[in-house]
C-alpha cells in the first residue's frame, strides 16, 4: 500500500493506492489563501500540517488496515512557494505562494545581477518563482531574511514535519530559479545573487528516489510500520503527469485547476524563456518538461459565478450551454488575468477584463466569454510551446474544469486538438505521488508499467463551427491585451 499526498492551494488530498494501483481510499481537506495586500498571496505552513493530520485521522478511522499497510509515501505540492525556517525549524512568516506578484521589480534586478540567468535556469524570472521572493524579503523584511536558515518549498515543509529531513526533488526545485535545470543541480551563482548559499537549500533527489523515512512516533500514531519510506516526490504538475502517464516525449496534458497549465513531456532540455515557457526537470531521471502557465483558469469560472449571482458553477455552465451559437459569437471578450499572467506575457500587472458589454449582454454570455478567454490564454501558451519545438495532436485533460464537457468542447475548438479525459484524472497529483512512492521502494520495477496512462473515459474533438467563429474572436482577444497593457502597467 502507498500513500500519495497532494498539497494544493485550495485543498490537501490524501490517497491510498494498493499494489495493483487501485485507489482504496482518499480524503480532501480544505485550505484557504490570505491576500493581505494587493498582489500578495500567502498561506501559513502550519495550516498545511493541521490539514494533513486531520486527513490522516480520517484515513485511520475509515481505512485503518490499509493505512497500516503503507510501505512508502509520495509528496506532491504547489510549486514556487517560499517557506522560511530559522535554525530551530520555526516558521518565520506566512509562506509566499506561487500566485503572489509582489516581486516584479526584483525579477529585473535578478536578471541584471546574473545576465546569463536564463541560460542557467532555462526560465524567465517571474514574480511567481521563489528566488525573486527572497530578494523582496531581503529588501523589505530584513530581519526575517537575516534569521532564515532554510528555504523550503511547500511539500518539502511537510517532509520536514514527517521525517526531520531537508530534501526536495528536481521537478519542484526547478521552479525556484536557483536550479541549473540542464545539469539538475543547484546553481551557486543564482543562490549568491539572492544572498544565499547551499546551506539554505535542501538536498536534492530524483522524484522516484527515496528521500527520508517517516518518524517512528508518527508511524506509531497512525498505525504504520517503522520503515515507511518517503519518495522525493514532485511539483504538482509533474506529479499529475506521472499520474496521467505523461512521461514520454510529446505526451501532453492540460490542467484546468485554480491555474491553467499546458504540459508537454520532453526527452531533452528545450528552453524557450523569451516567451515565458517554463522548462523544468521531470520527476524521472533524464527527462524534462515544458509548461505554458496561466495564473487563473477554473478560478475565473468560480469568480464569475460569484459576481453574476449564479447559483453554482454547474448552474452557470448549464445556462451557458443553452444559448444559441450565434448569440455566443456576440459575447464579450474576456481577459482571464485576475492574478496577472505568465505565459507568454510575463505580466504581473495584467488584469481581468470583459470587453464589449451592452444592454443585451446576458449572464450566459458573460460566462461563455470566461470559458473562451481561458481557452484563448491557453492557445497563446500553446503557440509559445510550439515555438520551443513542441507539438502535439491530442492532449489529456485534468483538473476541476475538466468535469465540464462543454468547456472541453470550447477548449478543443480553440486549440484545434483532441482532448482526452481519463478515469482518476481528478486525483492526478496524489496518484502521481503514490506512483513515485511505489517506484522509490521498487527500483527494478518498470517505469512504463507503473506510470501507464489510466483508462480513457471519453474524447472531445474540435467543433468546426465553433472553431470558425473563434478565429476573429481570438485576434480580438490578442489585440485587447496589447492595447490595454500600457494601462495595466500604469495601474496603482
Amino acid at each position: 500500500m502507498y500513500l500519495g499526498v497532494d498539497l494544493g492551494t485550495s485543498e490537501l488530498k490524501l490517497l491510498l493506492l494498493d499494489d495493483k494501483q487501485r485507489v482504496v481510499a482518499s480524503v480532501n481537506e480544505p485550505l484557504t489563501v490570505s491576500r493581505p495586500q494587493p498582489l500578495w498571496s500567502e498561506q501559513y505552513p502550519n495550516s498545511w500540517w493541521i490539514a494533513f493530520e486531520r486527513g490522516m485521522a480520517r484515513l485511520k478511522q475509515e481505512s485503518p488496515a490499509e493505512l497500516g499497510a503503507v510501505k512508502a509515501i509520495g509528496l506532491s505540492g504547489q510549486m514556487h512557494g517560499a517557506v522560511l525556517l530559522d535554525d530551530h525549524d520555526r516558521i518565520l512568516r506566512p509562506a509566499i505562494l506561487w500566485n503572489d506578484a509582489r516581486s516584479g521589480a526584483q525579477c529585473a534586478e535578478l536578471e541584471n545581477a546574473v545576465p546569463d540567468s536564463r541560460e542557467i535556469t532555462g526560465n524567465l524570472a517571474m514574480p511567481g518563482f521563489t528566488a525573486p521572493k527572497l530578494l523582496w524579503l531581503a529588501q523589505h523584511e530584513k530581519d526575517i531574511f537575516r534569521r532564515t536558515a532554510k528555504v523550503l518549498l511547500p511539500k518539502d515543509y511537510l517532509r520536514v514535519r514527517l521525517s526531520g529531513d531537508y530534501v526536495s526533488d528536481l521537478s519542484d526545485a526547478a521552479g525556484t530559479l536557483w536550479l541549473n535545470v540542464r545539469n539538475r543541480d543547484w546553481s551557486d551563482q543564482m543562490l549568491d545573487a539572492c544572498g544565499l548559499n547551499r546551506t539554505h537549500m535542501p538536498a536534492l533527489v530524483e522524484g522516484c528516489a527515496p528521500s527520508a523515512t517517516l518518524r517512528h512516533d508518527l508511524a506509531k500514531n497512525w498505525g504504520m510500520g517503522n520503515n515507511v519510506a518517503i519518495a522525493g516526490g514532485a511539483g504538482d504538475n509533474a506529479a499529475s503527469a506521472i499520474g496521467m502517464g505523461i512521461i514520454n516525449d510529446g505526451q501532453a496534458f492540460i490542467s484546468l485547476g485554480t491555474s491553467g497549465v499546458f504540459f508537454i513531456a520532453n526527452d531533452r532540455y528545450r528552453p524557450n524563456p523569451a516567451q515565458g515557457v517554463h522548462t523544468f526537470c521531470h520527476a524521472l531521471p533524464g527527462k524534462w518538461h515544458q509548461m505554458a502557465v496561466i495564473l487563473s483558469a477554473a478560478s475565473c469560472l468560480r469568480w464569475a459565478t460569484q459576481v453574476t449571482g449564479a447559483g453554482s458553477e454547474a448552474a452557470l455552465l448549464q445556462e451557458i450551454a443553452t444559448v444559441e451559437p450565434g448569440e455566443l459569437a456576440q459575447a464579450p471578450i474576456f481577459l482571464p488575468y485576475l492574478s496577472g499572467e505568465r505565459t507568454p506575457h510575463n505580466d504581473p500587472h495584467a488584469q481581468g477584463v470583459w470587453l464589449g458589454l451592452n444592454h443585451g449582454t446576458t449572464r450566459a454570455a458573460l460566462g461563455y466569454a470566461v470559458l473562451e478567454g481561458v481557452a484563448f490564454a491557453l492557445l497563446d501558451g500553446y503557440r509559445a510551446l510550439q515555438a520551443a519545438g513542441s507539438s502535439v495532436t491530442s492532449v489529456s485533460l485534468v483538473g476541476g474544469g475538466s468535469k465540464s464537457g462543454y468547456w472541453a468542447r470550447v477548449l478543443a475548438s480553440a486549440l484545434q486538438l483532441t482532448l482526452i479525459r481519463h478515469s482518476g484524472s481528478e486525483v492526478g497529483g496524489a496518484l502521481g505521488a503514490a506512483r513515485l512512492a511505489m517506484l522509490a521502494i521498487n527500483p527494478s520495477a518498470s517505469v512504463d508499467e507503473i506510470c501507464a496512462m489510466p483508462p480513457v473515459l471519453d474524447e472531445t474533438v474540435p467543433d468546426a463551427d465553433m472553431t470558425d467563429a473563434m478565429q476573429s474572436r481570438f485576434a480580438r482577444f490578442q489585440k485587447t491585451y496589447a492595447a490595454l497593457r500600457p494601462l495595466f502597467n500604469g495601474a496603482p
